[in-house]
């Protein structure tokens, strides 16, 4: 298996990290059968691939196995801004057929932590996704982990994460916090439960240090979708 180290600002941080483990928690709370889940926001740069990365290192702590597939084939930040890794083979061309599984997946310097990239951006990202290869993959990887955490890009602009999310045991909004507008987020969660996706909760980023940033729910005005995490 391919090796990479995996970059990621604040793993030093007690209380970032705290709030990880937070957030693991109220995801084991939703139940043993959440396993596979998907990671959306509403735009870009709400953080929730770093979300993503810190909760699946989280998980990978208390000793499981756990892979983090790069579902976002448009507009990927994982290999160039948390590996050294240039131009990686991944998720579309596994399910494009020109590579094998094997060969896209990386071992990290954390135990248990392994990652699937987004690679080259394909014409096709919303068929790849709602194939069934695609599919499989997700039912291979919960054979083989004990988490799968699926990186997908923001709902608000494109429609890939409503495809994958059904796909999943559940999905997980993260919102940078007064970034984004009460009617924006009904829009994106009303998206979410058209597909038929269970939404597991919200995560809120980019708050000040006083007040508990992950693992809460954004606020009354979004309902009950968000009971989980309270």
């Amino acid at each position: 298996m391919k090796t990479t180290v995996l970059k990621l600002a604040g793993s030093n941080d007690f209380f970032l990290q705290e709030s990880f483990k937070t957030l693991r928690t109220n995801i084991q709370f939703c139940g043993p059968e959440i396993r596979v889940v998907a990671v959306t926001s509403c735009h870009e740069n709400e953080g929730k691939t770093v979300v993503s990365l810190n909760l699946a290192k989280s998980f990978a702590e208390l000793g499981k196995k756990v892979l983090v597939v790069d579902a976002d084939m448009r507009k990927s930040v994982i290999a160039g801004r948390h590996t050294s890794v240039k131009g990686p083979a991944g998720l579309s061309e596994v399910l494009s057929g020109l590579e094998q599984v094997t060969e896209c997946v990386y071992e990290t310097q954390i135990p248990g932590l392994h990652l699937m990239f987004s690679g080259q951006y394909p014409p096709n990202p919303v068929e790849l996704l709602g194939g069934s290869y695609f599919a499989r993959l997700l039912r291979n990887a919960r054979e083989s982990y004990d988490y799968v955490i699926v990186d997908t890009p923001p709902l608000g602009l494109v429609i890939d994460a409503a495809v994958i999310a059904p796909q999943c045991d559940g999905v997980m909004m993260v919102m940078a916090n007064d970034a984004v507008r009460v009617r924006q987020a009904q829009e994106v969660v009303a998206q979410l439960e058209k597909s038929g996706a269970k939404l597991l909760g919200v995560v809120r980023n980019n708050v000040s240090g006083k007040s508990n940033p992950y693992g809460k729910p954004y606020g009354k005005a979004y309902g009950k979708a968000y009971k989980a995490y309270r």
